[in-house]
């Protein structure tokens, strides 16, 4: 494992300074200190670690679950100069330490520049596994019955000639590569912006609890206009409250799923607690941490997802600000709860939040 000496971490071009903060401080508190590489807009960040063992000890325990701002990691190499001719054996040569993996990806910076290595890493990737699969280095991955690896290789790709070898955890990283969830647009959906419920779901909600705590009952939508995310509760047979100044998709409002509320999101408060309040409004990041905090503790309802509109500067402090007054809040009001945030792939100058009331 000695080979390993930076940690390559994944995120949202534009954002590598609230990355490089978030990663610093989380290591930190596990006793691990270095420094971060980084260019603003290059889509990921370095840090580099004097020890490569602690560096693989925080991929092992951070949960990584509850970082915010970073999309996927990688225990990495130095960077690999390769040349044009058989890159595959030149990498195969590069696995000698290497813990015997359980699969093969293959990844590139979420950069418009990075993303015209799509093809190559696909191809590559495939190439790669299959000589790895012909020498029986790969392994199936371990469960609670039967031994056998618990990591995966991952290649991040700078160009066909610079990259670095790395692995991860398989079950403390990102499920999907490059922490991505490609889902489809749904033609009937009002707007985009239903992908961003949609996503926070399949991050905050346990796929085999879907159908008991995402199925029928009551909801909230605040600021639901045109009606991106109450379509999607709407999907999950949910009768909802749209509360909007604004017009709803008539398609919508035909399903008679939905009651539009011509009111002020913030302070609209509902007859009877319901099981979800969703909110995307767009205001300072605290207003709207503040509302949580008073659906919360007057028992409006079970779960919410909501957006907090980052500010141009200083979006880590500010992130750290409304997280901790939500949790100081409850933790006054004797709550117990469960709190997690991400800043989702559909996301754009926000986090998405996901509160859990017990």
């Amino acid at each position: 494992m000695h080979k390993f000496s930076q940690l390559i971490l994944q995120c949202r071009a534009g954002f590598e300074k609230e990355t490089a903060a978030e990663i610093t401080a989380c290591l930190a508190r596990a006793g691990v200190y270095g420094y971060c590489q980084l260019t603003e807009g290059q889509g990921y960040v370095s840090f580099q670690g004097s020890d490569g063992a602690l560096l693989q000890q925080a991929v092992e325990n951070l949960p990584f679950d509850e970082l915010i701002y970073i999309r996927q990691w990688t225990l990495a190499t130095d960077w690999l100069e390769l040349s044009r001719d058989d890159r595959v054996g030149q990498i195969r040569e590069q696995l000698d330490g290497v813990p015997a993996c359980a699969e093969v990806w293959v990844e590139y910076p979420d950069t418009t520049e990075g993303r015209e290595l799509a093809t190559f890493c696909r191809k590559f990737g495939s190439a790669l596994a299959q000589r790895l699969k012909k020498d029986r280095w790969l392994r199936p991955a371990a469960t609670e019955e039967k031994r056998g690896s618990h990591w995966r290789l991952q290649l991040f790709v700078l160009s066909g000639e610079r990259m670095a070898l790395g692995i991860a955890p398989l079950a403390n990283s990102a499920p999907w590569p490059q922490g991505i969830l490609r889902l489809k647009f749904p033609r009937q959906a009002p707007s985009r912006s239903t992908l961003k419920l949609e996503e926070a779901w399949h991050w905050f909600v346990p796929r085999e609890e879907w159908d008991t705590r995402l199925t029928g009952g009551r909801a909230v939508d605040l600021g639901a206009a045109p009606g991106g995310w109450t379509w999607q509760l709407v999907q999950r047979g949910m009768f909802v409250s749209a509360v909007d100044n604004g017009p709803m998709n008539e398609d919508l409002m035909e399903s008679g799923q939905v009651e539009h509320c011509r009111e002020d999101g913030y302070v609209y408060t509902p007859v009877k607690p319901v099981d979800w309040m969703v909110c995307d409004m767009v205001d300072k990041p605290i207003r709207t941490a503040a509302m949580v905090v008073e659906w919360a503790v007057n028992g409006y309802c079970r779960e919410m997802i909501f957006n907090l509109k980052l500010p141009m500067k200083q979006r880590y402090k500010e992130t750290e600000r409304c997280l901790q007054h939500i949790e100081d809040a409850l933790a006054l009001a004797g709550l117990q709860w469960q709190l997690r945030a991400r800043q989702l792939y559909h996301d754009r100058e926000e986090i998405t939040c996901h509160l859990r009331l017990f």
